[in-house]
């Protein structure tokens, strides 16, 4: 750290109003980043994006998970993840096509 004048200098960064990546919750982030890891090493990097009728079915795979978990089922019994982890995964195929859509 800097002195100057006997004074602590202080730094500047301008990122007021961008989006703050340290809000995103770690254990969950880790989790869906294994549901995908586990994903491109079982299919391809990016393979859900060649899926036929891809919003039906990851809709569909969504709703499966989030199934499983009212049924009382917290993990998937394939990869050991969390099936929240993998619904959100889902959700987040279904939320990037439709961003795609509009640009």
């Amino acid at each position: 750290m800097s002195v100057e004048n006997g004074s602590k200098k202080t730094g500047r960064k301008h990122d007021l109003g961008k989006p703050d990546f340290s809000l995103m919750p770690p254990n969950a982030e880790l989790e869906v980043v294994r549901v995908l890891t586990y994903g491109a090493t079982k299919y391809d990097r990016d393979n859900w994006k060649l899926v036929d009728s891809a919003a039906d079915r990851y809709f569909a795979a969504a709703r499966r998970h989030m199934s499983a978990v009212r049924r009382g089922e917290s993990y998937d019994e394939e990869t050991g993840v969390h099936h929240y982890a993998h619904a959100i995964c889902s959700l987040l195929f279904l939320l990037e096509l439709e961003l795609e859509k509009d640009n």
